[in-house]
Formats: C-alpha cells, structure tokens, sequence
C-alpha cells in the first residue's frame, strides 16, 4: 500500500498566495529544485518539437515559463522574488515586474487548481492563458477544451500524483491532433506513471524515460523520507543514495509522435 499520499508535507498555502513570494521561500528552505533542472531538458524538447503552443500541467504560478523565458542561469531566476525591495511591492506591482521581465515570446498556457496561481500567471505574462479547473474529477469547460485544443507539447514537473489518468485523458480529448503531441514530464519516483504512459500509447505516442533521476526537494520530516522510501522500494526501485539520503528523486519521461526522431537526450 502507497504511503506517500499520507504522509507527503502539505504546502497547500502557498499556492493560494496572490503571487509566487510565498512559493519561492517557502520551497527554498527545502532546496526545491526541479523546475531549474528540468529547464534545459524543456529547451531541448522545444527544439525538437518545434510547438506553437506549451501547456504546463500543474503550472502553479507560471514558474516553468519564468525558467523558460529568461536568459539568466535557471539556478538565479527565482531568487530574484528574494531580492531586496521586492518584499514591499505590492501583488500588482509584482505582476506588472514579471509582465516587463517575461511577456512575450514561448506561447505557454497552464493548468492548475489554484485560482490565486493562475490568476497571477496570466497578469504576469508567464502564462500567456491559464485555467484553475480540476480535470480528476470534472470535464474541461467549453473555455479550457478551446485554449488547449491546439497545444504541441505538455510539461510538468511534479503534477503526476496530485492529477493521473483521468487528467490526461481529458486533456487528449480536447487536444486536436493527440498523435502529433509531445510531452516531457517528471515524475516522483514514488509514483507509478505506467497507466498515463498506456494511455499516450493507445494514441500512437512513443514514450521513453530519461537515463538516470533529478533531485527534487529534501524531506520535510522523517516521516515523509520513511513513506517515500517505502513507495519507491515498492515501485521496483532502489531508493539507496537518493531518497534514503534525503531526497525526493524523480524521473523523466519523453513522449513524442511515432516517427519523429528522438532528441538527442535520447540517444
């Protein structure tokens, strides 16, 4: 039996902040660190694909999009929300801060529960449209199935387990063209991704995992590391020098068209 869902540590509250300070300092006390690597592996697969259109599955604030769109090392672009004087601008000010900073370029469009989040998004430019809807239990409404339906590619770095299957199938439903999509999603290695993986196989998608795993956060408690290492062990993997040691670990998972060629991560 999974322990993760009972014993993850809940930052719930700072997703429902009126902009991203919260998330940023909340998060770096545990040195949170996926997005900032996930963001080369999403450049390379932009590349390959080539979209006109990024969706961002459990995008909270728009932070994969600041990654994406800034030209600074993805390790300094989110301690700029720690810098000195941002502490007293107001939400508003802040926004207007990112839409300068941001706006503009790579189409991204997010998906997230949270209304604060996407709110904020899309008056900062990070999300050029965005959606708090709850695809596990409801269907997309008429304005989300229109704003997806021409997405290329779909990202997310540690949406897979708040959402699963129901989420994806959803998604494919309302995308127009599922057999040309691309996807590159990182996965907690607590969590099995084999039922999406079935799914984006029914649709003729090719999907392949990444060589090796990404840090993701240190351990809340050790009641977290404890369930964690019990869920990874029983997903059939080797938790030593990882999640023994510390550490939420996930995996990466690239999904492209039957005949599209592999990006060179890949080869």
């Amino acid at each position: 039996m999974s322990l993760t869902g009972e014993h993850k540590a809940d930052f719930s509250d700072i997703y429902v902040q009126p902009d991203p300070r919260a998330y940023v300092s909340t998060l770096e006390r545990f040195e949170y660190q996926i997005p900032q690597r996930a963001t080369p592996i999403f450049r390379e697969v932009i590349g390959a694909a080539r979209p006109g259109r990024v969706l961002d599955v459990c995008c909270s604030y728009g932070i994969n999009s600041a990654l994406l769109k800034s030209t600074s090392d993805p390790a300094d672009v989110l301690t700029r929300y720690a810098e000195p004087g941002v502490a007293s601008l107001s939400p508003a000010e802040l926004a207007a801060r990112d839409r300068e900073r941001y706006g503009g370029g790579l189409e991204i469009v997010g998906l997230d529960v949270s209304e604060p989040a996407i709110d904020y998004g899309r008056r900062s430019g990070l999300l050029t449209d965005g959606w708090a809807e709850d695809l596990e239990s409801t269907d997309p409404t008429a304005e989300l199935t229109k704003g997806v339906a021409d997405t290329d590619l779909i990202i997310s770095t540690g949406g897979v387990g708040y959402v699963g299957l129901a989420t994806f199938e959803r998604l494919l439903q309302a995308i127009n063209r599922p057999g040309d999509l691309w996807l590159a999603i990182f996965v907690l290695r607590v969590f099995d991704y084999s039922e999406i993986s079935d799914l984006l196989a029914a649709h003729g998608l090719v999907t392949e995992r990444l060589p090796g795993t990404f840090p993701q956060r240190r351990f809340a408690d050790a009641e977290e590391q404890r369930a964690a290492v019990h869920d990874v062990r029983l997903q059939g993997h080797d938790p030593e020098g990882k999640e023994s040691a510390g550490w939420y670990h996930a995996h990466c998972y690239l999904t492209r068209p039957k005949g599209a060629e592999a990006p060179p991560l890949l080869a």
